[in-house]
């Protein structure tokens, strides 16, 4: 018999389960990239939305009024100056466009605390692809505005809002996905890997809305938001929400590689064991897949589908229970700091660069990607850090502890030319989105699948809901600040992100499962008489 070319033995090297195992990696990965990637236009075409007034942009501005009529049967505007879309043009723009920022953010943070309570109770698949396919309607809505001549500020902020409610769908049905699909054994570094998704869908989003930013800023959107709307059909057709929905293919023997790594581990299908078998330590990629692993059905065609009442038979926490978790309270409020300084470098970085660097919104916009690059690497680190101290709460304390006077090196190094600007993009968006990636994934994952739920997987949802939404109102609050405060001078900017990283830190729990903030708190219960709160450190129910 001839033997297997390279290819085929690689790909029967690992088994079924495995192979679904990456799909749905793989899968929920470009799904939620795409969320992002419909986020960043905004910040892209803000530059275009509000230009400097200069003679020398009169031509550029023709040829731009040109293109436009192209795409426009309808007259003119007489109302489109050479500062920018109207609106946009006057002396307020910056105020204009954080409220941009600050209407789509908010409707997030107050979306996402029912979105997870939805979500637990909803099948993902369709509640995800629903969600997808709105934001990708809204998302392009935005860019409407331009193809229709629309200058009335309640239609962009109207359009923001309902893209920020339908955009709740995302994050907690996909950390529940891949929540099920993997286990504790190396979560910090898998999902560290896996939450490059938002790096990856800020980059594209940046490269896909600069292509068209200075010609026909309406497509920075609504290209966008046809990709969205696809990946929406994509997850309708192939998304699986949990290893029980698809059949345990039984294998023959129980010493083959499949039977170790595969699918048939569940213990319902399991065969005799001898004591040295059953004394061997468990897969820990398996461990959460095992809690319920006895109502799996079998079935030797892969094209049988189990009902998974062992799964949905259990009852959805409620928000005071996911709240009475110990640590959900602590790392909500670490994130709501993290993310305040994450999502401001999001959407004002392009700015930033063209006003200290001086470049067009094109070249800005694609030089702020390598703050999503240094992003990538941040986020994997972190993960690959707290799996080998087995400590992801002193991971978060120790680069939240860095980002700080990173922040600050970055606002005085960026202004000495452009390849100091190219170097501390990388380290910022390391040490910034590091904590941020940490805990959004590994994180929430681990708390919602803690020991006090006593194997009740149904908590993941909610309690991812609950951080990843306090962490959304920092990130409403980041934006709207920047917006406030940059006509004061970007230094003040900088300074109010190193002092929001500082509280991060402070809030960040210890090992304990308690922050500082926590254990000055109890400290001072336990001194006063009658003071209201714990009296001990984590007692917070």
């Amino acid at each position: 018999m001839a033997q297997l070319p390279p290819g085929i033995r690689f790909i029967t090297s690992f088994s079924r389960d495995q192979w679904y195992r990456a799909f749905i990696f793989s899968l929920t990965f470009f799904l939620y990239a795409s969320f992002h990637l419909s986020r960043k236009p905004i910040s892209i075409v803000k530059g275009e939305l509000h230009k400097h007034c200069a003679a020398s942009q009169e031509v550029e501005l023709d040829s731009y009024k040109e293109y436009a009529a192209q795409f426009q049967p309808v007259k003119k505007p007489s109302n489109v100056s050479q500062c920018g879309w109207e609106p946009f043009d006057k002396n307020n723009y910056k105020q204009l466009l954080g409220a941009l920022d600050y209407s789509f953010l908010c409707a997030y943070a107050i979306g996402m605390y029912l979105s997870g309570i939805i979500g637990e109770r909803l099948p993902i698949r369709y509640y995800l692809t629903v969600g997808m396919l709105a934001s990708g309607l809204f998302t392009a809505m935005f860019g409407l505005g331009y193809f229709y001549n629309i200058h009335n500020l309640w239609f962009y902020i109207m359009a923001q809002i309902a893209n920020g409610l339908v955009q709740t769908t995302g994050w907690p049905s996909v950390v529940t996905c891949i929540g099920n699909w993997f286990g504790k054994g190396r979560r910090g570094l898998i999902m560290g890997i896996w939450n490059s998704h938002t790096s990856v869908g800020n980059i594209l989003g940046s490269l896909i809305a600069a292509y068209w930013v200075s010609t026909c800023w309406g497509l920075s959107f609504v290209m966008p938001g046809v990709i969205v709307a696809v990946m929406g059909i994509v997850c309708f057709l192939f998304l699986i929400e949990h290893p029980k929905d698809i059949s345990c293919s039984c294998t023959p023997s129980s010493s083959s590689k499949t039977f170790l790594n595969g699918a048939s581990r569940f213990r319902a299908q399991t065969p005799t064991l001898n004591a040295k078998e059953t004394s061997k330590p468990q897969d820990p990629e398996m461990q959460h897949l095992l809690i319920d692993g006895e109502n799996c059905s079998l079935s030797l065609s892969s094209s049988t589908v189990v009902t998974g009442e062992g799964r949905h038979g259990t009852s959805a926490i409620s928000f005071l229970g996911a709240l009475r978790i110990p640590g959900v309270i602590e790392f909500s409020f670490c994130l709501l700091f993290a993310k305040l300084v994450s999502y401001t470098f999001l959407f004002w970085l392009p700015l930033y660069i063209t006003n200290i660097e001086h470049l067009d919104a094109r070249r800005a916009g694609d030089l702020s990607t390598l703050f999503d690059v240094g992003g990538i690497f941040g986020g994997i680190l972190a993960g690959l850090i707290s799996d080998k101290l087995e400590k992801r709460a002193s991971t978060c304390g120790m680069m939240l502890l860095l980002a700080a006077p990173t922040v600050y090196m970055f606002s005085a190094v960026s202004k000495m030319g452009l390849e100091a600007t190219i170097v501390m993009l990388l380290i910022s968006g390391a040490l910034v989105n590091g904590p941020y990636a940490l805990i959004t994934t590994a994180v929430s994952a681990d708390l919602g699948t803690h020991k006090s739920l006593k194997g009740n997987a149904r908590a993941l949802s909610t309690v991812t809901a609950i951080i990843d939404g306090t962490g959304s109102v920092g990130a409403a609050l980041g934006p709207l600040l920047a917006g406030l405060i940059s006509p004061s001078g970007w230094n003040n900017v900088f300074y109010m992100l190193m002092v929001a990283d500082a509280c991060a830190l402070l809030h960040s729990p210890g090992e304990t499962g308690c922050s500082w903030i926590g254990q000055a708190y109890a400290s001072l219960s336990k001194k006063l008489a009658g003071w209201p709160g714990p009296k001990s450190c984590g007692e917070w129910s």
